[in-house]
């Protein structure tokens, strides 16, 4: 039985995710498709539009056959750190290939990409040191030291987002010494910052979740770029919580978290470095709204989402030391669902597994796994109750979503 990961944040899952799964399953031959799926909140430092389990039953009605969610202390992270810990679960899982997206869809690029990095590490280093004392950002900092280097067409660019995580998976597979092998596939049609939907079927999520939260939903927009399993998932979410998750909702709880915190405090908040602490406050008084306070904090050396993903350990409390001392490797594999398929597949390579996994939470701790509880605490402060204490329970009484692939149904 063939096994491929994707490594996913379903933001949630449009008709570009079902393609990335369908063509997987074309290029790697696999049975099982296994889901590395950020949590309640993501890469970018944002709190996804709706929860986990939600975007679980997207994933599992979209094709995937094991979803499996990457701890916050990767999730929230930049894309080297990320990228290990996602490929790390999936090496754990004994998975036999890795596909991801990206804007080059050569593999062979990124295999030379990664000959030229390792050739030219020092060089490379220098540059970006150099770049960043002259106030630049590290991704900016880093595709300039890139550029320096690069002189043929047979590398990948690695100014494109999905072409730099995809340069991070393949490294973290070398540095793992892992047996995954890595496949890529081109994006199609609709590019990861687009704001508006420009193809009939194929759109960004960035651009469905624009039209989501405007004042006046054009709800009938989306249908066509989003499969009606996952449309039908966003609206019962709605109705049961009341709202969709974004950072405007938690704008008062970063606001109060900065109002009430000292510098000396804020500097033991991970990610938070050179002072940046004291234009956090000089500029949070003003601030109307979280859209208002990221243009008014922003700057050339810190990008929009470095300083989306401090905002978030502050509102979070992630303190430096304890991140620290939790990313040297996953300590569990939290299951959030699975199809049948899925789980007969768990059931006969479970004993082979070296690390937990874990389908109930009030039956496992670890200091690892006390991020992610954490995460949806806070996560769950902007609903009104009784919402906010039915998800905080949900965290530990929820089992593994099941999903019957032939009746498509959930069990």
């Amino acid at each position: 039985m063939k096994t491929a990961g994707v490594i996913v944040e379903y933001n949630p899952f449009h008709n570009g995710h079902y393609y990335h799964i369908q063509e997987t399953k074309k290029v790697t031959g696999a049975d099982i498709i296994v889901a590395v799926m950020s949590g309640n909140f993501l890469q970018r430092g944002e709190p996804a539009l709706v929860s986990k389990w939600a975007r679980t039953k997207m994933a599992l009605q979209g094709g995937a056959d094991i979803v499996i969610e990457l701890p916050y202390v990767f999730a929230t992270q930049k894309a080297e750190i990320f990228a290990y810990g996602a490929v790390a679960i999936l090496d754990a899982l004994n998975i036999d290939s890795l596909c991801f997206g990206s804007e080059d869809g050569n593999i062979e690029s990124f295999k030379n990409t990664i000959k030229l990095m390792e050739e030219h590490e020092t060089s490379f280093n220098d540059t970006i040191r150099k770049s960043l004392q002259q106030g630049k950002s590290y991704p900016r900092s880093a595709a300039d030291a890139f550029l320096s280097l690069h002189q043929d067409q047979s590398c990948v660019d690695l100014s494109q987002p999905n072409n730099i995580l995809g340069y991070h998976y393949i490294k973290a597979i070398h540095k793992l010494n892992s047996t995954i092998t890595p496949h890529t596939i081109n994006r199609t049609k609709a590019n990861y910052h687009d704001q508006d939907i420009h193809d009939p079927k194929i759109a960004s999520a960035t651009s469905i979740r624009k039209i989501l939260f405007a004042d006046q939903q054009d709800l009938e927009s989306i249908m066509n770029v989003i499969p009606r399993t996952s449309f039908d998932s966003i609206i019962e979410y709605k109705k049961e919580f009341k709202i969709f998750h974004n950072w405007e909702r938690y704008f008062p709880l970063l606001k109060y978290r900065l109002l009430s915190t000292t510098p000396s405090e804020l500097r033991k908040i991970y990610e938070v470095e050179e002072g940046i602490e004291n234009r956090l406050i000089k500029y949070i008084r003003a601030s109307k709204s979280f859209e208002d306070f990221m243009k008014k904090i922003k700057t050339k050396r810190y990008t929009w989402t470095r300083l989306q993903r401090i905002c978030l350990h502050i509102l979070t409390n992630t303190l430096k030391d304890s991140m620290i001392e939790n990313v040297a490797a996953p300590t569990y594999l939290r299951l959030l669902g699975m199809s049948n398929r899925g789980q007969n597949y768990l059931n006969k390579i479970k004993k082979n597994i070296e690390i937990p996994i874990i389908s109930r939470l009030s039956a496992f701790s670890n200091s690892q796994i006390s991020f992610d509880i954490n995460a949806t605490q806070v996560y769950s402060c902007c609903l009104d109750e009784p919402y906010q204490t039915k998800m905080i329970e949900s965290e530990f009484s929820n089992t593994p979503i099941r999903y019957a692939n032939d009746e498509q149904l959930f069990i």
